[in-house]
């Protein structure tokens, strides 16, 4: 479709959805074209999982030899990691390696290592393309599960950096007892068995400390056994190697990401309405653990087949386009909103200045 052979407020959402789909469509093939390196998308996925591994490997190491404060191991660990919770998207997407199952499995099960605190890839494959069928509705399994759509208050405060919590919290919220054991199963089925490693060490390791800190103050410290203090020594580790980044990269993800989609009163299938630009400057210690999730994961909904790294580089075009057609950017009012868009406020396309990338 030619943008200007009629303004955004003759286009109906589908058009609008074509438009900015054809401009970010050709500034990856310019992309490409300007830089061939870019055409090796294999080979730039399996580079990119290499060095977020190496890279949590090195800063472990580093910190386990006393030659990195905890502090820094755990916010570079949580950076990598989100490396590869974008490889798992696009892996997803059969994005790397799409007819070749043995290196993208093996893919999908690094990038799982990589990121214990989340349910088995395989399984999120199923819930993640429902997402893109379903967004905003209830049905939308993905989405729900990480809050959107919730009230703010102390139970999404719990469940926004808490996988196991979300469950919880959902379970205790269920009216009936098979309600209940239903949301226990399938917690158990997708959450077995790296997660629920990974949240039963972080609540040892906050039980633990948390006890230790109490009994500090009352006077009356506790004779914990060797055993204990020893297995200690191990989750004491792996809470800043691997845990603790793991909890702080949900948190911004799903803060993220939950804020950025709408939900309930979206029209099934109209791409405008799904999800907003999120990208305020405020927001860049957020992001910094997401990838830049909120600035460019709608490009994502309009190109579903674009690596994730090609969307940084598109931004540029595409948020400008994305603003014209009217995709919403930095809508505070979400937060308030419960995530809904306000059916009697549809966006109108607006000509205007995206929000910088």
């Amino acid at each position: 479709m030619d943008g200007t052979c009629a303004s955004p407020q003759q286009m109906n959402a589908q058009q609008r959805s074509a438009h900015i789909r054809e401009v970010v469509l050709g500034e990856g093939v310019r992309l490409r074209q300007q830089h061939p390196w870019l055409l090796h998308q294999d080979a730039l996925g399996a580079g990119i999982l290499a060095f977020a591994l190496v890279g949590m490997l090195g800063s472990a190491a580093l910190y386990i030899t006393g030659h990195m404060a905890w502090w820094v191991c755990l916010l570079l660990n949580a950076f990598f990691a989100s490396l590869t919770h974008e490889l798992e998207h696009d892996l997803i997407h059969s994005m790397y390696f799409r007819k070749q199952r043995v290196p993208h499995n093996l893919m999908m099960g690094l990038v799982w290592l990589a990121r214990p605190s989340t349910i088995n890839p395989w399984i999120r494959r199923h819930l993640h393309l429902n997402h893109h069928k379903v967004s905003g509705t209830e049905t939308d399994m993905e989405e729900r599960a990480i809050t959107n759509g919730e009230p703010w208050g102390i139970a999404r405060l719990l469940m926004v950096g808490d996988n196991l919590m979300s469950a919880f919290i959902r379970m205790l919220r269920a009216k009936t007892w098979k309600h209940k054991l239903s949301i226990l199963k399938r917690s158990l089925l997708v959450y077995a068995p790296l997660a629920l490693l990974h949240w039963g060490a972080w609540y040892v390791f906050l039980g633990f400390h948390a006890a230790n800190g109490i009994a500090s103050l009352i006077g009356t410290p506790i004779g914990w056994s060797a055993g204990t203090l020893q297995m200690m020594e191990v989750i004491n580790i792996g809470a800043v190697v691997i845990i603790g980044p793991n909890v702080l990269r949900t948190f911004c993800l799903h803060f993220v990401s939950s804020n950025m989609h709408y939900y309930g009163d979206v029209e099934l299938g109209n791409v405008i309405q799904q999800t907003q630009v999120l990208n305020p400057w405020w927001m860049w210690p957020l992001q910094a653990f997401c990838c830049n999730f909120g600035s460019t994961h709608g490009i994502h909904h309009f190109v579903v087949k674009e690596p994730f790294y090609i969307r940084q580089m598109t931004a540029k075009v595409a948020h400008p386009v994305m603003a014209e057609m009217g995709v919403r950017f930095n809508d505070f009012g979400t937060f308030a909103r419960a995530n809904r868009f306000e059916r009697g406020e549809q966006a109108q396309p607006q000509v205007k200045q995206a929000a910088p990338v």
